[in-house]
């Protein structure tokens, strides 16, 4: 090659590769937001209270933000590219769970089961969780309790974004669901 090729290849490339960094949206990190609305600042301390746990099976315990098709392939489990959890989906809810203004009548021990977006089509989403709650009674006035929980929310948008928006909102109704279902 010609060194006047060679350089006009190099800038080439070199043009070729930065307009690729410019053109790529930059990855994004998220988590399930504050507890309710409470920010840092106006966050409460609770007097000491049971622990709530929360445990995932092993392919949910990466900061993936899982997603199905499921008029395509309902089977094939994707994940975005550019966006992920700050941590493992378990340890996001475990956090929201204490750091919430519930009053917990007694530990209790989540089994994370399904945590993702699923498509019915390419325009519309939603956001799924199901998880096993179980009551751990640390008297004698209580006794153990178990229930499963099956819940999902429509994605306000059909993409990553939508996705994190309907688990914010989906996560704090668990929280609720949860605490209603305790101290009933």
């Amino acid at each position: 090659m010609k060194p006047r090729m060679t350089g006009l290849f190099i800038l080439l490339l070199i043009l070729s590769i930065g307009s690729c960094s410019l053109l790529t949206k930059p990855s994004a990190v998220h988590d399930l937001g504050y507890p309710y609305t409470n920010t840092p600042s106006e966050a409460t301390t609770l007097p000491e209270q049971p622990p709530v746990t929360v445990d995932a099976p092993k392919w949910l315990t990466d900061t993936h933000i899982r997603y199905r098709l499921l008029y395509a392939a309902p089977t094939q489990v994707r994940f975005y590219s550019l966006d992920r959890w700050i941590a493992p989906p378990s340890e996001l809810f475990e956090q929201l769970l204490n750091n919430s203004e519930k009053q917990w009548p007694t530990p209790v021990n989540i089994k994370l089961q399904v945590f993702e977006q699923q498509f019915d089509s390419a325009e519309k989403a939603k956001v799924v969780m199901r998880f096993t709650a179980t009551s751990v009674p640390d008297d004698n006035k209580h006794q153990a309790q178990k229930r499963e929980f099956n819940l999902q929310l429509p994605c306000p948008t059909p993409d990553a974004k939508g996705a994190v928006t309907g688990f914010n909102v989906l996560t704090k109704k668990a929280v609720d669901n949860i605490h209603i279902w305790l101290v009933n």
